[in-house]
C-alpha cells in the first residue's frame, strides 16, 4: 500500500463541500450533532506502511484493488463511510495477507471516505480519505485480512489550560514561519490548514506540524500515540527544529550547486564563443589536430630511421580516425608520445679533453691512480678514434671505494648526460626489455626511459649492482642484458614497448658490482673489468679532509671554525673505527662526530669543539677494532684472505693434544675447499718429514687440532694452504717465527705454490697492520709489479715456487 503525502488542493475543496453539505443537511434535519460525535464502535482497519495518518488530514491514497475493493465498496456503502488506518510495525512487508494483529501499532486514526477513483486497468484503486479521530482497538473482530475491530476513541476535549500552552503554539507557528520561505510546498498546506482550522487550535496544529516534517515513521508514530497536548507540542516543536535545519542545509547545498553549474555554465559558454571565434578566424584545432602537430613539431629537430618513421606515420594515420574517447586512441596516443620523445640522431658533443678529465678524476677521486690511469687510456683512445663507444666498463670493488661516483667522474669528463639506475634485485625481464603495449599501465624499459630522460643518445648509462641481479619465473633479466651490452647487437635494440629499434650503441655502459662470482660468466665475457681495491690509511686520510668532514659539516649545519679534527683524530678513526676497504663507514663515524658537537654546541659548550684522542670515545663510543696484536708462538702463522669488504690477515694456529693415537681435527666454521687446503698440507708434511728434519713417528702418534680465529666468521678458498702448512711444520719442528710476515698461496700435494687472486687487497691489508713482509706465489709476481708504487713502498715481498723455499724464508 502507498500513501502520497501531499494533499491535492482540489481534493481539499471537495472534503471542505462535502462537510458543509452534511452539515447544512443535519442543521434541516433538525440534528443537534455531527458525524464526527457519532463514530461507530466497529470500524475496518487497513495497515499503514511509510508513516501513520494524523486527523485533519486530506491526503489520497492508492490501495491494491484485487485486496481492498471489497472491503472498500462495503465501507462506502455504509452511512458512515469510515475506516481505521493503523500503522504497521514492519516496513518491508511484502504480502498484506501474512500480516497479523501483532503487527500492528495500539493506536491509529479513523478516517472517512470521500471519493473513489480507479487506477489504470483496474490495478490501483485511489480513495481521498480525511482523518477525523485517533482510536484505539479495544478487541479484535477479524484477526485476518480483511481486518476488523471494536475500537474506543481519544476526542479531543478542551482543556481549560489551554492559555497555559500558548507559548509552545507560538513557538511551533513561528517555527512554520521559518520553513515556509525554504520550501514553496509548505504555503500551499499551511493555506489549506487555516482554511479548515485556527491556529489556536492546539490539537489540531500540532498534528499539522506533525504531518509536514520528513521525521522518521517511529517518530511520527509516537506523535499520534501522545494523547497529552503539552507533551506533544513539546515533541512536535523538537521534530519541526529538526526540519529547520535540515531544510536550511539543503538550501545550502542547493545554493552551492547552483553556484558550481552557473560557473560550469559560463566557462562552458565562454569557450563556445572562443571556439565561434576561432572558426569565423580560422584557427580553430580540435584536441587530435593538437595533439598530432605536437608530435610533428618535436620530429622536426630529429633524425629519425625510415623503419621508425614508417610505424609513426602509420600510428598517426590510425590516430586520426580513432574516437578521441576510446581506450585505443589513448594508447596509440601514449605510443607516439614515447617514440617522438626519444632523441633519435640526437648527440651530445664530447669533450675530449685529457688534462681537463685527469683535472676532474684528481679532484672527485684520492688515490686509485691505476684505476685513473685506465680510465684516461680509455679516453685517449677515444680522442683518436673521434667518439668513444663500443666499451662497457665493470668497476669491481668493496662497497664504498666510489665505484659509482667514479662513473659519475667519467662523465663529467666527457660532459655527457648520467643515468643511474640499481639492477640489484630485478627479476623481471620488462624492467629491461619493457612490456608489452597490449598490457594496462604498460612502459617501456629502462634504456629507453634513460634515453628519454637524458635527451641524448649518447649518455652515461651505470648499472649498479649487476653481480646482485636475480631471476624468477618473469624472465631472466641477466640474459635480457646481453643484448644491451653486447657492441655489436645494441645497435639494433629493440624493446618491447617500442617494436621498433633503437640504437644503443653509442652509450657508454659502466657497470659496478662487489665481486665477480656470481656474474653470469656471458654477461661477464662482455665487460672490460676495472678493478677498485681498498684504501690505505693515508688515502682515506686525505679523502676524509678533502671530502668527507666538509659534506658532514654542511649537513649538521655547523661551519669550518666551530668543529676541529686533526689528523692524528682522523687516523684513529680510521683505525679504530672503519678499518673496511672503502669510505662510506668513515663518513658515517665523521657525521656522528658532527652531530653530537652540533647537540653541544647548543647546549653552551665552548667554541671551537675540538676533538683529539682523548675525548674521541665520547663521541664515537669503545673502538670498534682493537688494535691487532699479531699471534706468535709454536705452531702459530699469519696469513692473508680476500672478502667481499677487502683484504684481511687471518691467524692460523695448530697444536698437538695427545699422542695416544694419530689425528687431524679442524675448527673455524671452514668451507670445503679450505678444509681440503688443510688437509693436502697435512698430508704434504706427513709425506715429506725428513725434508724438514721432522721425526716421522711424530705424525704417526699425535693428535692435532688446527684452528682459524674468529670462528663465526664462514672461511672458505685455497690460499691459505702454505699457511695452513706452515703452522703445521712450526708445530712438528717445535719452532716459532720470530718476526712479522704474513704468506699466501695454494698448496699442492707435490709441495708447488700455486696463484691466488686478490693481491692488492691483502698487500693493504698487511700494512694495515703493520706488517711489511710477505711470502706470495711466483706466478703472482706480475700482479705485485703491477701495482702502484704507493702500495707496494716499504713492502718486503718473497716469491716462491715450492713450499720448501717457504720454509727456508721462516726458518733460514
Amino acid at each position: 500500500m502507498t500513501v502520497e503525502h501531499e494533499p491535492f488542493e482540489q481534493d481539499v475543496e471537495e472534503v471542505q463541500a462535502a462537510e458543509k453539505e452534511t452539515d447544512d443537511k443535519e442543521k434541516s434535519e433538525g440534528g443537534l450533532i455531527s458525524y464526527k460525535e457519532a463514530l461507530p464502535k466497529m470500524v475496518h482497519v487497513l495497515p499503514l506502511m511509510s508513516r501513520p495518518f494524523f486527523p485533519h488530514q486530506v491526503i489520497p491514497m492508492i490501495i491494491e484493488n484485487d485486496l481492498w475493493s471489497e472491503t472498500i465498496k462495503e465501507i462506502n456503502d455504509s452511512p458512515h463511510k469510515l475506516l481505521g488506518l493503523m500503522l504497521c510495525k514492519k516496513d518491508n512487508v511484502e504480502d498484506i495477507t501474512t500480516l497479523s494483529t501483532e503487527d500492528f501499532h495500539p493506536i491509529g486514526t479513523v478516517c472517512k471516505i470521500h471519493r473513489i477513483i480507479e487506477g489504470d486497468k483496474d490495478e490501483h484503486l485511489q480513495i481521498i480519505v480525511e482523518g477525523l479521530q485517533r482510536f484505539e482497538i479495544s478487541d479484535w473482530i477479524n484477526t485476518q485480512h480483511p481486518f476488523m475491530a471494536n475500537v474506543d476513541y481519544h476526542l479531543e476535549v478542551q482543556n481549560e489550560k489551554d492559555a497555559e500552552l500558548k507559548p509552545h503554539v507560538l513557538a511551533i507557528i513561528n517555527t512554520i514561519k521559518e520553513l515556509l520561505p525554504l520550501n514553496p510546498l509548505y504555503n500551499e498546506e499551511l493555506k489549506m490548514f487555516l482554511e479548515r482550522f485556527s491556529p489556536e487550535e492546539p490539537s489540531s496544529l500540532a498534528d499539522f506540524a506533525a504531518s509536514l516534517t520528513t521525521s522518521s515513521r517511529e517518530e511520527l508514530q509516537d506523535i499520534l500515540e501522545t494523547l497529552d497536548l503539552s507533551p506533544r507540542l513539546e515533541k512536535v516543536l523538537l521534530l519541526l527544529n529538526k526540519e529547520l535545519q535540515l531544510a536550511k542545509a539543503q538550501v545550502e547545498i542547493r545554493r552551492q550547486v547552483e553556484d558550481k553549474m552557473e560557473d560550469h555554465q559560463r566557462e562552458f559558454f565562454l569557450r563556445e564563443q572562443l571556439r565561434a571565434i576561432q572558426q569565423e578566424l580560422g584557427i580553430e584545432k580540435d584536441d587530435r589536430t593538437a595533439q598530432v602537430e605536437k608530435f610533428r613539431e618535436r620530429l622536426e629537430s630529429l633524425t629519425v630511421p625510415e623503419a621508425a618513421q614508417k610505424v609513426i606515420d602509420d600510428e598517426m594515420d590510425k590516430m586520426a580516425v580513432l574516437e578521441i574517447g576510446s581506450s585505443e586512441y589513448a594508447v596509440t596516443r601514449n605510443y607516439l608520445d614515447w617514440l617522438t620523445l626519444l632523441p633519435w640522431g640526437k648527440f651530445s658533443t664530447d669533450h675530449l679533453d685529457i688534462p681537463k678529465a685527469r683535472e676532474i678524476l684528481d679532484a672527485d677521486h684520492e688515490g686509485l691512480e691505476d684505476v685513473k690511469d685506465r680510465i684516461m687510456e680509455f679516453l685517449a683512445v677515444g680522442k683518436l678514434k673521434g667518439s668513444i663507444s663500443g666499451t662497457i666498463l665493470l668497476l669491481v670493488g668493496p662497497p664504498g671505494v666510489g665505484k659509482t661516483s667514479v662513473g659519475r667522474s667519467i662523465a663529467n669528463a666527457l660532459g655527457r648526460s648520467f643515468f643511474r639506475f640499481s639492477v640489484g634485485g630485478i627479476h623481471d625481464e620488462a624492467e629491461i626489455k619493457g612490456h608489452r603495449r597490449t598490457y594496462i599501465g604498460a612502459m617501456p624499459g629502462k634504456f629507453i626511459q634513460a634515453m628519454k630522460e637524458v635527451e641524448y643518445a649518447n649518455p652515461v648509462i651505470m648499472l649498479d649492482e649487476i653481480d646482485k641481479i636475480g631471476t624468477s619465473y618473469r624472465g631472466d633479466p641477466a640474459s635480457a642484458l646481453l643484448e644491451v651490452l653486447d657492441p655489436e647487437q645494441n645497435s639494433d635494440f629493440l624493446d618491447h614497448y617500442l617494436d621498433v629499434r633503437f640504437d644503443l650503441s653509442k652509450a657508454l655502459f659502466i657497470c659496478t658490482a662487489n665481486q665477480l662470482d656470481t656474474i653470469p660468466a656471458p654477461l661477464l665475457d662482455r665487460m672490460e673489468v676495472i678493478k677498485l681495491s681498498g684504501y690505505l690509511t693515508s688515502e682515506k686520510l686525505q679523502i676524509a679532509k678533502k671530502h668527507l668532514v666538509r659534506r658532514q659539516l654542511e649537513k649538521s649545519g655547523l661551519k669550518d671554525d666551530q668543529l676541529i679534527l686533526p689528523d692524528e683524530t682522523l687516523v684513529n678513526i680510521i683505525e679504530d673505527y672503519a678499518r673496511e676497504a672503502g669510505v662510506r663507514n668513515l663518513e658515517k663515524q665523521i657525521g656522528s662526530i658532527a652531530r653530537k658537537a652540533a647537540l653541544k654546541m647548543l647546549e653552551g659548550a665552548e667554541i671551537p669543539i675540538e676533538i683529539n684522542t682523548d675525548n674521541l670515545s665520547d663521541y664515537l663510543g669503545k673502538p670498534t677494532f682493537e688494535n691487532d696484536k699479531e699471534l706468535s708462538g709454536v705452531g702459530v702463522i699469519t696469513g692473508l684472505a680476500w672478502t667481499a669488504m677487502g683484504g684481511a690477515t687471518l691467524s692460523v694456529e695448530a697444536t698437538q693434544i695427545h699422542n695416544y693415537a694419530r689425528g687431524f681435527k679442524l675448527t673455524g666454521q671452514l668451507g670445503d675447499v679450505m678444509k681440503e687446503s688443510a688437509e693436502i698440507a697435512y698430508s704434504y708434511l706427513t709425506s715429506e718429514c725428513e725434508q724438514f728434519r721432522v721425526k716421522k713417528k711424530y705424525f704417526e702418534k699425535a693428535m692435532i687440532h688446527l684452528h682459524v680465529p674468529a670462528g663465526a666468521t664462514p672461511k672458505d678458498g685455497p690460499s691459505a694452504g702454505i699457511t695452513m702448512a706452515s703452522a703445521l711444520l712450526s708445530l712438528a719442528s717445535k719452532k716459532q717465527v720470530n718476526r712479522s710476515i704474513a704468506m699466501t698461496g695454494e698448496l699442492t700435494l707435490t709441495g708447488h705454490v700455486l696463484p691466488i687472486g686478490g693481491v692488492r687487497e691483502k698487500i693493504i691489508a698487511a700494512k694495515r697492520v703493520k706488517i711489511h713482509e710477505v711470502i706470495l706465489p711466483d706466478a703472482n709476481k706480475r700482479d705485485y709489479d703491477e701495482l702502484p708504487d704507493y702500495v707496494r713502498e716499504g713492502m718486503t715481498v718473497h716469491f716462491v715456487k715450492t713450499y720448501p723455499e717457504v720454509a727456508k724464508i721462516l726458518w733460514p
